[in-house]
């Protein structure tokens, strides 16, 4: 662990110290925050694993906090290209069920922290990571928030140092704090995941589906019986996160 010059957008909210485990060239890149509910649906995590692989894949760094949900979903996702921005001291990792992956990050990709070792924690230190997590990107994308969720902070921080807000598209009631925020004209949707990495890696090859195993198998045995066959319920998972369409008994990629 070593204690790192702070970004200059991150002076203005008042960062004084900000210590680092692992990488820090991923600070150097391009990055991109993805954040959102800790009891996310499974379209949400899916589609913030999705979105992140590809972010990761064309070299862009995803940062969140290390929570469960979608942080979880979007680390995992970028993986080893990915910041996790901590509540915590580093030496502490929070929460433990993240613990390996926590793990992996510092060893792999890069943990900050304002925090010094053995520094106190009081619930406030989770609304302030927010902060650092704006601040480090060059845009948030929050996947899925109630009214009152503490993601909405981070769209709060975002707002304030002028960094564009983005989210995904959900059925009516559902993610009613990110409704909230296209509605009053402060964030966008993202209509088209390949679209939108190229905002931030212009040439980079965005084809996600092409490795995919399971829409490689799709697009040559469209057949639903067969896919189910292949790869269970793995299929209904792909359908709900909206990179199928079932359309009877024949599947169609989107």
């Amino acid at each position: 662990m070593m204690q790192i010059p702070i970004p200059p957008k991150l002076l203005t909210q008042n960062v004084k110290e900000l210590y680092a485990l692992g990488n820090l060239e991923l600070l150097e890149r391009p990055k991109v925050a993805v954040v959102g509910s800790r009891k996310a649906l499974l379209y949400t995590k899916n589609m913030s694993e999705r979105l992140s692989s590809m972010l990761s894949a064309a070299g862009v760094v995803v940062v969140s906090g290390g929570a469960v949900g979608v942080d979880a979903a979007a680390h995992r996702g970028a993986m080893p290209n990915t910041i996790a921005v901590l509540p915590t001291p580093l030496d502490l990792l929070y929460p433990k069920i993240n613990s390996a992956l926590l793990r992996e990050i510092s060893a792999r990709g890069l943990l900050l922290s304002e925090y010094a070792k053995s520094a106190n924690i009081s619930k406030y230190n989770f609304v302030l990571r927010n902060r650092i997590v704006a601040g480090l990107c060059d845009a948030l994308v929050i996947a899925q928030a109630d009214l009152n969720s503490g993601s909405l902070r981070s769209a709060h921080y975002a707002l304030a140092l002028g960094v564009p807000i983005y989210v995904f598209s959900h059925r009516i009631g559902e993610s009613e704090g990110t409704a909230q925020l296209v509605n009053r004209g402060q964030a966008k949707v993202i209509d088209d995941l390949a679209s939108f990495v190229k905002i931030f890696a212009p040439k980079a090859d965005t084809n996600d589906g092409a490795k995919d195993e399971v829409l490689a198998f799709c697009a040559k045995n469209p057949d639903l019986n067969e896919c189910l066959k292949q790869f269970g319920d793995r299929i209904y998972e792909y359908e709900l996160s909206g990179r199928i369409e079932i359309v009877g008994m024949r599947i169609k990629i989107i």
